[in-house]
């Protein structure tokens, strides 16, 4: 596979660089795109992509990563 970040972005969502097969729970694959933009909130009408609902919804994210965390 190529080069591929995922960076988060504050209370927004999740920014994918680099070409990536994105498959949802069903097995449909979405077209490999080289940018995506990846919900974090729950709340986008575009699920798994981004709409930019959670800036209107006043969604926060975790500052940081919790290892400890049980989920």
């Amino acid at each position: 596979m190529a080069q591929v970040t995922i960076e988060t972005i504050k209370n927004g969502p999740y920014i994918v660089t680099g070409e990536v097969e994105l498959i949802d729970s069903d097995g449909n694959k979405f077209p490999v795109e080289k940018r995506m933009a990846l919900c974090r909130c729950g709340a986008s009408t575009e699920k798994p992509f981004c709409d930019g609902t959670h800036s209107k919804i006043g969604f926060k994210a975790a500052e940081k990563a919790v290892p400890e965390s049980k989920e």
